[in-house]
């Protein structure tokens, strides 16, 4: 058990060690290079075509969705995550096969994100996870308070969601766009995925990533990094 538990650990910290360093390097070095020179970023693209008017393609912006958090609070992911990525998954508390593997791999974008004091800036402010329950009737606050806690989760900036059942499965199919299989409306309802979806501060829609895969993960959390260094006119 002691052998399996070093292995895990191992694993864990090989993860997190593959994670942070491309992550930071490229925050740091673009930022000075972008300082004394005009170098092209290749920044992450937009997904979703809502119109084209007048040769201006309009994407798709992710509307308001109202959920209670692991903590009890009712919150919102547009208002008060102004200003803010924010990186979304979908699972519930319960599930036996996919959800653990993609909870632990969050967990390992949260570490890529965590408050450095060695450093004078931090990202972990700017970047926002949410996991959003697909069983709600199951998945109150306090059985997600439950389970977040037994991934040793940061609550400051990752929430675990759950509220209305219709809210949820419309966020995910129409405005995240996750699932393409048009809904049933009844109980065979159900929505498993592992896809892991990248909002940005205006939230567009900016990368879908599969979240059982370490490699995409770590291109997520690459591409969080450039997210950081785009540039946004002035309203």
């Amino acid at each position: 058990m002691n052998k399996k538990n070093s292995n895990n650990k191992f694993i864990k910290g090989l993860a997190v060690a593959l994670l942070l360093p491309l992550a930071f390097f490229i925050y740091y070095q673009v930022k000075v290079q972008r300082s004394v020179s005009k170098k092209i970023i290749s920044l992450p693209g937009y997904y979703g075509v809502d119109t084209v008017i007048n040769g201006d393609t309009m994407y798709h912006k992710v509307e308001e969705l109202t959920l209670t958090n692991q903590l009890g609070q009712l919150v919102s992911l547009n208002k008060d995550l102004k200003g803010k990525i924010v990186v979304v998954n979908f699972f519930f508390s319960t599930c036996p096969t996919i959800c653990p593997k993609l909870t632990q791999n969050m967990t390992l974008l949260q570490k890529a994100f965590r408050k450095d004091p060695k450093r004078e800036s931090s990202l972990q402010n700017t970047v926002h996870l949410v996991s959003i329950t697909v069983d709600p009737a199951k998945d109150s606050f306090q059985a997600l308070r439950a389970y977040a806690d037994g991934y040793h989760v940061n609550h400051d900036n990752w929430w675990f969601m759950t509220g209305d059942r219709n809210a949820i499965y419309n966020y995910a199919r129409n405005e995240l766009k996750v699932v393409m299989a048009p809904t049933t409306g009844g109980a065979e309802d159900f929505i498993h995925t592992q896809k892991v979806v990248v909002l940005d501060t205006a939230r567009h829609i900016r990368g879908y990533y599969d979240g059982l895969n370490e490699k995409e993960m770590k291109k997520c959390a690459d591409d969080i990094v450039l997210l950081t260094l785009e540039k946004r006119p002035k309203k």
